[in-house]
């Protein structure tokens, strides 16, 4: 397969300084996400203050080197797509239960494991993009848009449900003025201004939170200059059966989930999905996975978030993402650059977030205008699947009481969505399918 291109007009030709004011927009979209998964960890685990730097230094670093994979991609791994990469929330559960009940290193040691077993998975699985037709596409990138907006509300509340101050007026009023601050930016300019809607939204949200003491500039200052973590800064991993096994079972869905990012960017860029960038896409995936847990941090996939702003800028280059690589390792060596990207406060991401999680399902919305809905099979496919896939999202506690492997993948609305839309499309439209495989 031959590398794919940018597919960026020459008309508008993406100089070095914005490639990195591109780049840094991305990271600040995605910043929160990945900090969160070692934070959270970290607070169940009871770790030290030095422990949790150590966790969210690691991450950061191999969300970079994990994107910089996956943009620019070496033999067989990498998409070759402006994806960026982060730690994955889907395998937060497992791991704080693997944590709880085993320690740290086993952790450590499941996550290396389950790399290995999704790269060995990636090429089985990416023969599974024959039964991602338009109609189930549709539905795949509809539900990670209906999916994400839990996380935009979290964000828009404050980012903890159970604080005091979360839901609070201004909370709501500092992130839905950073909406309307993005959208009226994004009305009133053209060309390569537009680009920078959300980095301008967030900038100017923050200084709002600044003017209002919502945010403060002494983590900064408090920040070490250096922070990189030694390899297995917690001692050698530990390999045990059931917690492997559980993480592999997270992987599945992570891989579902790369497959819907994909088919997006994709779609998108206006080119097919082929098994073989599908494969490579995942198999990428399972080594940084795996070098993860030699660096001390997490399971990685794509960040749908960043799909959305795709779409809002235009902009698919793959030296945008390289760049924001490129930003997330220098991030993760000097903490001092962190703790600046960390004073966003939530309900800024939040209020910039409802638009490029909309921007997803919209996306989604327009993949399902090419179905023939006057085939009474394909509207029972599309109001079944997101019917089930908006399920845990509307009502998270419904799957509370099945086995925990089973209730693992009932809460993933994008994997049952999307495994009842393929189950579906194979079962009423089985002669197409026949007839395409046969091609």
């Amino acid at each position: 397969m031959a590398n794919v291109v940018d597919n960026q007009s020459t008309a508008d030709p993406l100089t070095i300084k914005r490639i990195a004011s591109l780049g840094i927009q991305h990271v600040l979209v995605m910043y929160a996400g990945t900090v969160t998964v070692p934070l959270i960890l970290a607070a169940v685990l009871k770790l030290s203050s030095s422990q949790t730097i150590t966790l969210i230094n690691a991450c950061l670093l191999t969300s970079g080197l994990a994107t910089l994979l996956q943009a620019v991609g070496i033999g067989r791994f990498g998409s070759r797509l402006p994806l960026i990469q982060g730690c994955s929330f889907i395998v937060l559960a497992p791991m704080i239960m693997i944590g709880q009940q085993y320690g740290i290193a086993t952790i450590f040691g499941s996550v290396i494991a389950c790399g290995l077993f999704t790269m060995v998975a990636a090429p089985f699985f990416s023969r599974l993009v024959r039964f991602f037709p338009p109609l189930v596409i549709g539905c795949v990138i509809s539900l990670i848009g209906i999916s994400l907006m839990p996380a935009a509300a979290i964000w828009l509340g404050g980012g903890n449900p159970d604080a005091p101050d979360f839901a609070q007026p201004q909370n709501l009023l500092l992130g839905f003025s950073t909406l309307a601050i993005t959208l009226l930016f994004y009305c009133n300019t053209r060309g390569v201004m537009r680009n920078f809607s959300i980095l301008f939204g967030l900038l100017i949200g923050t200084f709002i939170a600044w003017l209002c003491n919502m945010t403060h500039f002494s983590t900064v200052a408090e920040a070490p200059w250096v922070g990189f973590s030694l390899p297995f800064s917690f001692g050698s991993p530990q390999f045990s059966i059931a917690p492997i096994v559980v993480l592999c079972l997270s992987m599945l869905i992570v891989m579902t989930e790369t497959t819907g990012n994909i088919l997006m960017i994709d779609k998108l860029i206006g080119q097919p999905t082929t098994s073989r960038r599908l494969a490579d896409a995942i198999r990428a995936d399972g080594l940084s996975t795996m070098l993860g847990g030699c660096l001390n941090s997490f399971p990685y996939n794509a960040f749908s978030q960043n799909a959305g702003l795709l779409m809002l800028t235009k902009v698919t280059s793959r030296s945008v993402l390289m760049a924001a690589g490129l930003i997330l390792v220098l991030m993760g060596l000097f903490p001092k650059l962190g703790a600046i990207v960390a004073l966003i406060p939530n309900p800024v991401l939040g209020g910039v977030a409802v638009l490029m999680f909309g921007m997803t399902l919209a996306a989604g919305v327009q993949e399902l205008k090419n179905v023939d809905f006057g085939d009474e099979k394909n509207v029972l496919i599309v109001s079944v699947s997101i019917a089930i896939g908006v399920l845990p999202v509307a009502f998270p506690a419904l799957f509370q009481h099945l086995p925990a492997s089973i209730r693992l993948f009932m809460s993933s609305g994008i994997f049952i969505g999307g495994f009842t839309a393929v189950l579906l499309n194979s079962l009423l439209h089985r002669r197409a399918l026949k007839t395409e495989v046969s091609l």
